[in-house]
Formats: structure tokens, C-alpha cells, sequence
């Protein structure tokens, strides 16, 4: 960084060593992102204000400050009533959305997201309803004199004003019924149709945006999602059909999503594998018959085999993602009480139940299938799966099939079931009642409905 070309950035990010300590991730990332971008291209970065006046000055260095754009300002929730009664400090409600320009001489494309009228305005301003059942207001068509922008003087209707229109275009206007005079002598004023308007001008501070909360429609169970309509807004203000969006942090998806629904073309990238397989699920029930490429997940077994090989714990979580298990603790390193992740499915009865799922990218032997065993009777679970990279002995056959079996509306499933690397590529899944499971929520199938009230 401090030898390389950006030399703005390396002071801002030494003087942030000295302050803070070594944590150069998001300044290598920034001015990747920045070699990539296109001269007409912008960037968004989402930050809490914890982070959001260091990475400011950060990007400062990395863009230059004249093509900082906005600091956009989003209201995420509401004070709750609880906090409140005891708060030592103004509730934190907001996040920040830095917008920068690669060039802002350049930045060619901002398409004015706009928000629907309040009701109360609509009732007080658009207060006439005309006897096509339009509701309307009467504006003014005065301007300024000639001293200001030289605005056309003359009589309409037996009054003279400063015009904001020529004559020309206002005796078209006449000629539509758009011009009405009040009353006799009185100033003649337009006729401003309630549906001929877009509405409010969105501007940087964002509070009609509501999180993902646990109740929502949307919600997946990834832990930081955003939802679809903040990043439609950016996404549709930023960006035409068919421009590319990239999102290098994607978690679990929602750029790609919204970029996908907006019809833009995009690439998504993230560093684990539970996030990749969260997103191909999403797209899939999202968007059905949907084409995308995925580079770095396993494709065939030796591509398995080489993940197991470099990080045994980002094989476990891509081989339980992939059946659309949960990963234990949500995929963290520690004590994982024999348990590597749930299957969470519903009996015939729509009673909940749970699989227990353990994974093995090395060596396997029988004891590892009495463990889980063990395992499935401590936690009380119907099911259990044995994940391998490796194919399984005879020995452990059979002692999975002693584990009996579960049934449900007349239909009988191994308790204890193996699957491998190989298999789940392969496109195999554990055998559950109504072969579908309830670890991670399923996504909405979208249409091509947009979200117009953000647009």
C-alpha cells in the first residue's frame, strides 16, 4: 500500500495505522474496486457510523475528494419504547451509504428515484377532482421578471404577468383546458393533474427502507441481509438495462438478486461457501430456469477432495450449505458438541423435526456412524446424516442401518443416512418427508412486478 501508486491513500491509511492499529482489509478491497471501475462507473459503500467517518476519509485518498457524490443516510428501525425508558445515549437507528464517483465529470447515469405523495398533501394540495374523476391542483404560471432569466411579459386572459411559458406554448396549454381563470379578473393559474406527477424527489436521507426484520417476507435467515428495496433503489438510480453491477461482499445475495430483477447484468463474490450456496438457492427459487456461472466451489469430487485437503472447515460448511443444512453456530470454529449442522424438516403431522448432520473431509471408520448415533439420541433429532468426502466401509453401512428407521405418513426413511462429496454433487439429497427442508427460508418467486414505489 505505502509503496504502490495511490499516494493519498497510503498517508490517509498510515495515519489510520497509528490511530486504530493494523486492519488494512476494507483499503486493499477499495482500491481494487477503484482500478476496476469504469470512468462512468460510481460505487456505494454501507458502513455504520461507527466506521462510516473513517472509511470517508479513507475513500477521500482512494477516489479523491472532488468525486465524493453523497453521505446518504438510512433509517433502519425505529427507537424501541424499551431503550428509550433507560437510554444513556440517543438510540442508534441509522446506517451510512457513502456514494463515490470514479470520475464525477463522467458519472453520466442518475435516474431520480422519486416516493409517493402523503396522503394528508395529496388531500390539501390536489384538492379538485375534475369531472373525469382527475384530481387536481391550480399552480402558479407566474415567473420572475425580465431582470432574472427573461421571462416573457404579456396579457392572458385580460391579465399581464411575467409568464413562465411563451405565448406559443401557452396558448397550446389554453387550447388543452389546462389554463383556468378563478374568476373574473383574477390571475389565470394551470391545471396540475395529481397522476401526470412522480412525486417526491428522493434525496440523501433514506427512511421509508424498512430492515429486514424477523418477521419479514423476505427473510432468509442470513444474519446480516439487507432487503431487496434498498439495494433496488441504489441499483435502479445508478445504473441502466443491461449495465453490469458488482457486489464483492455479497453475503447472501440481495445485490445480485435486486441487479437480477432490475435486468442488469452482475457478478457477486464472497469467501465462503455458505454464502455461494445460499445465493445459488436464492436465485434458483427466485428466478426459476435462471443462468449464472459459480467459480471456486467444488464442481466434481477431486475439486472436493482439493477443498477438504486446504481448509477442512470450509468444507464442512460448503457440503452442509449445499444440502441446505444450517451450519452449527453458523459455520464458527469451536466446541461443535459432535454436531457439524441441522436438517430442519416437518413430519407428516406438520410436527417439527430435526436432522442432525455430522462431516468428515478425512478419514473415516464405524465409530465415527456410532458417534452420531449417540449424537442424534442426545439431541433428541429423528435423523441423522453422515457427510463424506471419502466412500463408506460395509462396516459402516450396516451401522447406519441399525439406527432403524423413522416413518411418517406411511412412508419409511433411514434414521441414519451417508451421503458423499461425490453424491451431493451429484445432485443427491437426504431423504426427508415431502423431500424439502425448513433450515434456511425459501425465497419468494418474483415476476416482473417492480418495486415502483422506491423507483
Amino acid at each position: 500500500m505505502l509503496t504502490g501508486g495511490h499516494s493519498d491513500a497510503a498517508i490517509m491509511l498510515k495515519a489510520m495505522r497509528s490511530a486504530l492499529g493494523e486492519n488494512d482489509m476494507m483499503a486493499v478491497r477499495l482500491i481494487e474496486l477503484h482500478r476496476v471501475l469504469k470512468p462512468t462507473g460510481s460505487l456505494y459503500l454501507h458502513c455504520d457510523p461507527t466506521a462510516s467517518h473513517y472509511l470517508k476519509t479513507l475513500l477521500d485518498g482512494v477516489f479523491d475528494r472532488p468525486n465524493f457524490v453523497n453521505e446518504i443516510i438510512w433509517k433502519r428501525t425505529t427507537t424501541k419504547s424499551d431503550f428509550a425508558q433507560g437510554a444513556k445515549n440517543w438510540p442508534r437507528i441509522h446506517d451510512v451509504i457513502l456514494y463515490y464517483a470514479k470520475d464525477v465529470t463522467s458519472l453520466k447515469v442518475f435516474n431520480q428515484p422519486f416516493t409517493k405523495y402523503d396522503d394528508d398533501y395529496v388531500l390539501d394540495k390536489y384538492n379538485k377532482i375534475d369531472e373525469d374523476g382527475r384530481r387536481y391542483m391550480l399552480d402558479n404560471l407566474t415567473a420572475p421578471g425580465a431582470g432574472s432569466r427573461g421571462h416573457p411579459q404579456y396579457e392572458l386572459m385580460g391579465v399581464t404577468r411575467f409568464r413562465r411559458y411563451g405565448r406559443e406554448k401557452m396558448q397550446g396549454l389554453v387550447a388543452e383546458g389546462r389554463i383556468v381563470q378563478p374568476s373574473p379578473g383574477a390571475v389565470p393559474r394551470f391545471k396540475r393533474y395529481l397522476d401526470e406527477m412522480r412525486g417526491i424527489a428522493v434525496g440523501d436521507c433514506w427512511t421509508d427502507v424498512n430492515a429486514v426484520n424477523s418477521q419479514a417476507e423476505e427473510r432468509l435467515g442470513y444474519p446480516t441481509q439487507k432487503p431487496v428495496a434498498l439495494l433496488e433503489r441504489i441499483i435502479a438510480a445508478s445504473s441502466n438495462e443491461g449495465d453490469v453491477v458488482l457486489d464483492p461482499f455479497c453475503g447472501c445475495g440481495t445485490t445480485v438478486h435486486a441487479a437480477q430483477k432490475l435486468k442488469r447484468q452482475w457478478i457477486g463474490i464472497d469467501v465462503t461457501h455458505l454464502a455461494i450456496a445460499l445465493i445459488e438457492r436464492r436465485l434458483n427459487e427466485a428466478f426459476p430456469g435462471i443462468a449464472y456461472e459459480v467459480h471456486g466451489v467444488p464442481r466434481d469430487a477431486d475439486a472436493a477432495r482439493d477443498l477438504a485437503e486446504r481448509d477442512k472447515h470450509e468444507f464442512q460448511k460448503w457440503i452442509v450449505a449445499t444440502i441446505s443444512g444450517q451450519p452449527y453456530k453458523g459455520g464458527k470454529r469451536g466446541m461443535d458438541r459432535g454436531i457439524d449442522g441441522y436438517l430442519h424438516f416437518r413430519d407428516a403431522d406438520n410436527k417439527p423435526q430435526l436432522a442432525v448432520i455430522s462431516v468428515k473431509g478425512g478419514g473415516i471408520k464405524s465409530g465415527d456412524i456410532r458417534d452420531l448415533k449417540g449424537t442424534m439420541e442426545r439431541e433428541g433429532a429423528a435423523l441423522g446424516v453422515f457427510l463424506t468426502l471419502k466412500e463408506p466401509t460395509r462396516e459402516m453401512e450396516k451401522e447406519a442401518a441399525s439406527a432403524g428407521l423413522f416413518e411418517s405418513g406411511g412412508k419409511k426413511f433411514a434414521k441414519l443416512q451417508i451421503l458423499t462429496a461425490a453424491e451431493v454433487i451429484d445432485g443427491r439429497r437426504p431423504q426427508v418427508p415431502f423431500g424439502h427442508t425448513e433450515s434456511l427460508k425459501r425465497a419468494s418467486r418474483e415476476t416482473d412486478d417492480r418495486q415502483a414505489r422506491l423507483l
